[in-house]
């Protein structure tokens, strides 16, 4: 995977990160999600290395809840990550709004993404 573009992917709990980076390794990518959600680092998403995307998931509270229901992601919950995110969501190269999404339509959008950013494999 040397020489791959690295794609970092952020979000909110519930939106399908850990699943999208899967995906986009499975096809090639060095893809990692990056727990910007739980960190009070609002730059954590380029710690280490700049990514040469990033992708920013988003879900409703309605949709994580659906989810993972045993999870207590309360509205409040929700828009604390929101805003431990707002540096990473202003910087996103994709926003991807994952509700009504299967796996396979995150990962088609997010590859139409890459390959408008010029990141095709």
């Amino acid at each position: 995977m040397k020489g791959a573009p690295v794609i970092h992917i952020v979000g909110v709990c519930g939106s399908g990160k850990s699943t999208l980076a899967r995906a986009l390794i499975a096809r090639g990518y060095q893809a990692r999600q990056v727990s910007q959600e739980h960190s009070g680092v609002p730059d954590l998403w380029r710690w280490k290395r700049v990514p040469d995307a990033l992708i920013f998931l988003d879900v409703s509270g309605e949709e994580a809840r659906r989810r993972y229901p045993k999870l207590n992601l309360t509205d409040a919950y929700l828009l604390e990550e929101r805003k431990r995110l707002a540096h990473a969501r202003a910087h996103a190269d994709c926003y991807i709004l994952t509700d009504g999404l299967t796996p396979e339509e995150v990962a088609r959008k997010a590859l139409a993404c890459l390959e408008k950013l010029g990141l095709k494999i």
